[in-house]
């Protein structure tokens, strides 16, 4: 029985049909076909966000093709044999079949080649090397991805010590398959080839590492990869001095966010977190917002919407319901958390009401004084929750002393 794709609106959109038209008009019936991702997740029933085709087309044919075709060529990446060609605004990454040629651990010198074989045994797992043609029968070079997929294994393509000496990074892309579409125990060889391995980790680019541990984090429930990841000796080559699990077990619980898992597994040390968020070259904004996230006390002793309020008004909604999150990971009931929480989300904090000009209509000349008045001001307004009225009053009374 031939295996086929189940009904998917990918494979039939205009755009699609359109870029495997111009590639069949170059080279011919079969010179085109699906693979990795698409074909996997199709198959397991998983949403298909990018589509990429494998040709027997060179990059400088596939670049003719798409011209004549009146759809978009770029060269993305023609060194390994990328084209991304857009049709209709949509993106299709297509990739000349290859071969390694030299590897170093980090990245490969390809050549090209027309065998399907060929370009299957240089992928990273079995259930990525499969390929459909554009009817959907899909073509199974290893002889056992379709069958991995289906059942949520995670076994690499040929040897696991031989793949991961090509790319170290699949150590860190082994787990997070599994923890995206694998069920049951890991695969004995690759865990124990992932174990041995691990310090290759080390010499990765920190980008790389980031984007595969935020990724693995985004999976429903990373705890039991993640906890493998950790027996390995891996967790402690991505995170070195990391936290522990127990923060981090509770946190998968309490958000999906990628972001506040991480959190978790890191030290609550705001200088810790920002020494290891530059170690993985997270961006700015993600290291701000982790070392935030450690609380200095503040939100530690919030519990009523008044002091939330404050809190907020003082940190913003984000920094608040992030700290928030982390002391329900840390063992906090979330029924003492759900006010706070409320405001955090919903409550938009309003402007101070005065500023220099209230302050001048005092008789006070512009100084040192206007700060001080300003922050006592602030502090009391604070205090009261946020009167919208009585601002004067309150004022003159300061000013007074």
């Amino acid at each position: 029985m031939t295996d086929r794709l189940p009904p998917t609106d990918w494979l039939n959109d205009p755009r699609t049909v359109a870029v495997m038209d111009a590639l069949e008009i170059q080279g011919g019936p079969d010179c085109a076909r699906f693979v990795g991702g698409c074909v996997r997740n199709a198959l397991v029933g998983k949403p298909v966000l990018d589509i990429d085709i494998a040709t027997r087309l060179t990059p400088d044919r596939v670049i003719a093709a798409a011209t004549a075709a009146g759809l978009k060529p770029v060269p993305t990446g023609v060194e390994h044999g990328t084209v991304t060609v857009v049709s209709s605004k949509r993106p299709y990454e297509v990739t000349t079949l290859r071969r390694d040629v030299e590897t170093d651990g980090r990245r490969a010198v390809v050549a090209f080649t027309d065998d399907w074989a060929e370009d299957a045994a240089r992928r990273d797992f079995r259930l990525n090397a499969l390929y459909a043609d554009r009817s959907g029968v899909i073509f199974d070079p290893t002889g056992r991805g379709i069958e991995d997929a289906k059942a949520g294994r995670i076994v690499f393509v040929g040897e696991a010590e031989t793949r991961i000496r090509e790319d170290a990074l699949r150590i860190l892309r082994f787990f997070r398959f599994q923890a995206h579409f694998g069920r049951g125990d890991l695969d004995a060889d690759g865990l124990a080839a992932c174990a041995r391995l691990s310090e290759l980790v080390e010499g990765l680019s920190a980008e790389r590492v980031s984007t595969e541990l935020l990724k693995l984090l985004a999976a429903d429930d990373p705890r039991p990869t993640v906890r493998s990841m950790a027996e390995a000796g891996v967790l402690a080559r991505v995170l070195p001095g990391h936290a522990g699990l127990s923060v981090f077990e509770t946190m998968v619980d309490v958000s999906p966010d990628p972001a506040l898992r991480l959190s978790a597994l890191l030290p609550a040390d705001a200088d810790v977190v920002r020494e290891a968020a530059a170690r993985l070259r997270l961006s700015n904004a993600l290291r701000d917002r982790l070392a935030a996230a450690v609380d200095d006390g503040t939100v530690q002793a919030v519990s009523t919407a008044v002091q939330a309020r404050a809190a907020v008004y003082r940190l913003g909604g984000r920094v608040v319901l992030d700290r928030l999150a982390r002391r329900q990971a840390a063992g906090a009931d979330p029924t003492t958390l759900s006010e706070a929480r409320a405001v955090a989300t919903d409550w938009t904090p309003p402007r101070l009401p005065v500023g220099g000009r209230e302050i001048a209509a005092l008789g006070i000349a512009p100084g040192p004084e206007t700060g001080r008045l300003l922050k006592a001001f602030e502090a009391a307004w604070i205090a009261a929750d946020f009167p919208t009225t009585g601002h004067a009053q309150r004022l003159a009374r300061l000013a007074r002393g």
